[in-house]
């Protein structure tokens, strides 16, 4: 049996033992006469969801580790029943002749690429699959029936179902952030170990200050156009100048247009623009590559050749224009809730005071929404930085040292992706190289983090 169906029977019992738990409420209730709803600790509700939770939980862990441990077990017992001549293969030769059987189980292989024992070890494999589908139904049917019956038999009036709730749910809300933050190590772990070998065979300065990128690593001694130059500062500097001109674009208009919907446009205005405006967050980002790619791109290398001007066929100034664009929409809504959530009684304290509209604005709203501001901001430029799709359409791949808008530049997030397209081997500098950038990267985006936390603190002391 498939997990999704294990799955959605759970959530079926689990509803069950929901009922039952809170008719059963109701029974002890009346069993104790009038005004005996009034004696019981919790509401029924509580004990329904009581008994809700003791039937989904333990069944949901047994299912968790279930679909955790079963391909190994299964790959174990199959391997098992090879010839002992394949079962002392290498691992890797092993893990191919193994996945030549779950393909060819699977329906995605025919026989005649395979051997009489993989075709063999093929219906074993099958046959494991349908007992273990079979068993684990069962066994999770029959634990959430059994957490659900214990659960409903507990219900008295003295119990205390809301306070056992509350605490387990406590309890799944610690989990899911302890979660969070463990995905969170595990992610910088992974790029951290990858990037230390790749710094095993490229020094860390060579890296960190090096003026020149050329990923390409020579195969022979007298291959030509291979230098294998790793230097970080050219995609440090792309990445920069493309997300400063796209903040010259983003922050100003979005912040004047929170300013405008929230303090001066009519209700019905306000209506309309604000979803309109919000689409543009919703457009894929691959359409604006387009957009940047076809129009903006030509337009501007146009328009600088008529100023006599000398403008790359893909350049900053339009990767950053487009991607300006595209983060509007980010600043512009947060800055807006976060306007509309400064009290009221500082802007009428204001304007009783006398001060025009815009001296409200100036020295009221916008100092009291700071953070808030400086958050959508920040998010914006982590959008940014981030993004690769326009970059790569509307700036190129060349990796150059330059400050000048209107030549071609990469990013540290396009190169990451080039570095590993195709299939990689993960022992060369090469392939390595891109763990590097995405560890440096990490620093940079939590310095811009410590940097702006900063920022705000500091302000907001003032402000108070």
């Amino acid at each position: 049996m498939q997990t999704s169906t294990v799955f959605l029977v759970l959530i079926a019992l689990t509803f069950v033992s929901f009922i039952a738990g809170r008719k059963r409420s109701h029974k002890v209730a009346m069993a104790m006469g009038e005004g005996g709803m009034s004696l019981l600790h919790s509401l029924p509700k509580h004990y329904g969801y009581m008994a809700g939770l003791w039937a989904a939980l333990p069944a949901l862990l047994l299912l968790v580790l279930w679909v955790g441990f079963e391909p190994r077990v299964i790959h174990k017992l199959v391997v098992e029943e090879l010839p002992v001549a394949v079962q002392q293969l290498p691992h890797s030769e092993l893990g191919l002749y193994y996945n030549q059987i779950v393909s060819y189980a699977s329906g995605s292989s025919d026989a005649d690429l395979l051997d009489q024992a993989q075709v063999s070890a093929a219906d074993h494999y099958l046959e494991l699959k349908s007992t273990s589908g079979v068993m684990k139904a069962l066994l999770v049917a029959l634990v959430a029936v059994i957490g659900g019956v214990l659960a409903v038999q507990r219900v008295t009036p003295a119990l205390r179902a809301r306070n056992h709730v509350e605490s387990i749910c406590k309890w799944i809300l610690f989990a899911c952030s302890f979660i969070a933050v463990l995905i969170t190590l595990g992610i910088v772990l992974s790029v951290l170990f990858e990037a230390l070998r790749f710094f095993q065979t490229i020094p860390l300065t060579d890296f960190l200050f090096g003026l020149q990128w050329s990923p390409q690593m020579a195969i022979r001694i007298d291959q030509v156009a291979a230098s294998g130059s790793f230097g970080f500062v050219p995609l440090l500097v792309g990445t920069l100048l493309i997300s400063m001109v796209a903040m010259v674009i983003a922050v100003p208009v979005g912040l004047m247009s929170a300013i405008y919907l929230s303090e001066y446009a009519s209700r019905r205005f306000r209506a309309v623009t604000k979803p309109v405006l919000e689409i543009l967050a919703g457009v894929p980002t691959v359409v604006y590559g387009f957009f940047a790619a076809l129009t903006v791109a030509p337009f501007i290398r146009n328009l600088g050749e008529s100023l006599g001007l000398t403008v790359a066929s893909e350049s900053a100034l339009a990767a950053g224009i487009v991607m300006g664009i595209m983060i509007i929409p980010f600043v512009m809504s947060l800055s807006d809730d976060i306007i509309n959530a400064v009290p009221d009684t500082m802007r009428e304290a204001s304007l009783g005071m006398g001060a025009t509209m815009n001296e409200t604005i100036r020295k009221v709203l916008i100092p009291a929404a700071l953070p808030g501001i400086v958050g959508g901001i920040l998010l914006a430029v982590s959008r940014a930085i981030g993004e690769t799709m326009i970059v790569v359409m509307a700036a190129g791949l060349s990796a150059k040292l330059t400050a000048n808008p209107l030549e071609a530049v990469t990013t540290i997030t396009v190169q990451i992706v080039t570095l590993l397209v195709g299939d990689q081997e993960f022992d060369s500098p090469k392939t390595l190289a891109a763990f590097a950038l995405g560890l440096v990267l990490f620093f940079v985006t939590l310095l811009l983090n410590v940097v702006a936390l900063y920022v705000v603190r500091k302000y907001r002391e003032q402000y108070e």
